[in-house]
């Protein structure tokens, strides 16, 4: 199966009115969007940190696990503490000034639409605000059928292609980003970054001289870097980030590089959103939503794998940090959300009613 990755939108504006597409009027409010998604994240890892199941099935003498450099970094009492030593800046992004949901001892759900439980059609829900069980159906690099919602904030808010842009590990983002080749700017996967310059040259260099183990994707490390390289220097209005390494590790049963990534993601997270807080383009007028494509097997026996026949790989979560909602901390009893949603939740963000053309597709969270 190929391996996805995990990934981030930003939107960036600038304020007036701009021409509707169709019937719809749109109004250019100025903000900025963030979107990060992580392959195959599951809840279990984001709300309880380290799984000493889990880990313990991935050692060769589980009676050594006490003294490995994996329990000593990330394992402690409580799934709250463990949970802040894997992912110590998200913990505190989502606790004070924004929120998640999707953990089911709170009483939260987050579920996807979709019956395949792997990654393209995963992504294509979050891009198209409902699932497409009948043509996306495959991993296959085959063209979106459907237009989606990066295109769908490009062409309302009249912007250059290269004020939309996704980065992402997985080379078959080329296909999933986008239903019409050459709409939004796309660098995804192993290859080399056409036209790059200063920075962006030094990254593409190194990625070309350290291959991955994976021969559709690349690490995580180059996408992050790329992408910010890119919001810094370009600003585009939006910038969707995929990150990959999370699945990547997990299904060739590397638990404890798995847990690595996550650590590292964290990082990357706080690099983002300091440089954010730091910019008077972006600071106050930014939102956040991170999220990931499928879940993954509950138990030490099937954590690896994610399928529609492996329950679990239909959990997911659900993060959001803007400055329209004062939700803070972990959602709560009832509270059901669906990967479905996302679409009209990055389109209301900027000023777009998506529901109005996708009458089917899930409404946004607000």
């Amino acid at each position: 199966m190929a391996r996805r990755l995990i990934a981030l939108i930003v939107v960036v504006g600038v304020c007036g009115l701009s021409q509707p597409l169709g019937a719809q009027t749109v109004r250019d409010n100025g903000d900025r969007v963030i979107l990060v998604t992580i392959d195959g994240a599951r809840t279990q890892e984001i709300f309880g940190g380290l799984d000493l199941d889990v880990f313990r099935s991935t050692l060769k003498d589980p009676t050594t696990i006490e003294s490995t450099g994996t329990y000593k970094k990330f394992w402690a009492a409580s799934p709250e503490e463990r949970r802040r030593k894997l992912m110590p800046f998200f913990w505190t992004l989502v606790s004070k000034d924004g929120s998640i949901a999707g953990d089911h001892h709170a009483g939260s759900s987050v579920r996807l639409g979709n019956g395949h439980w792997f990654s393209y059609p995963g992504y294509a829900e979050i891009l198209l605000g409902e699932p497409h069980d009948e043509a996306i159906k495959s991993n296959d690099a085959i063209r979106n059928p459907y237009t989606t919602v990066l295109e769908t904030i490009r062409e309302r808010l009249q912007l250059p292609s290269t004020s939309v842009a996704t980065f992402a590990s997985w080379s078959v983002f080329n296909q999933i980003a986008e239903h019409k080749e050459g709409t939004i700017l796309i660098n995804a996967g192993p290859g080399s970054v056409a036209g790059a310059a200063g920075e962006a040259s030094r990254i593409a260099a190194l990625q070309r001289e350290i291959p991955s183990p994976w021969e559709n994707n690349r690490f995580d490390a180059f996408t992050f870097h790329l992408a910010v390289d890119y919001l810094r220097t370009v600003k585009p209005r939006v910038l969707y980030v995929a990150f990959n390494d999370t699945d990547d590790w997990a299904h060739d049963g590397y638990y404890d590089r798995v847990l690595d990534a996550y650590a590292r993601i964290d990082g990357y997270l706080s690099e983002l959103w300091t440089w954010v807080q730091s910019d008077p383009e972006y600071r106050g007028r930014t939102h956040l939503l991170i999220t990931a494509d499928h879940g993954r097997g509950r138990t030490a026996q099937d954590w690896r794998d994610h399928n529609s026949k492996t329950e679990g790989s239909q959990d997911t979560w659900i993060a959001l940090v803007s400055p329209r909602m004062d939700r803070r901390g972990e959602w709560g009893e009832g509270s059901a959300l669906s990967t479905s949603q996302i679409a009209a939740t990055l389109a209301d963000w900027m000023g777009i009613d998506w529901n109005a053309d996708h009458p089917n597709a899930g409404h946004a969270i607000r």
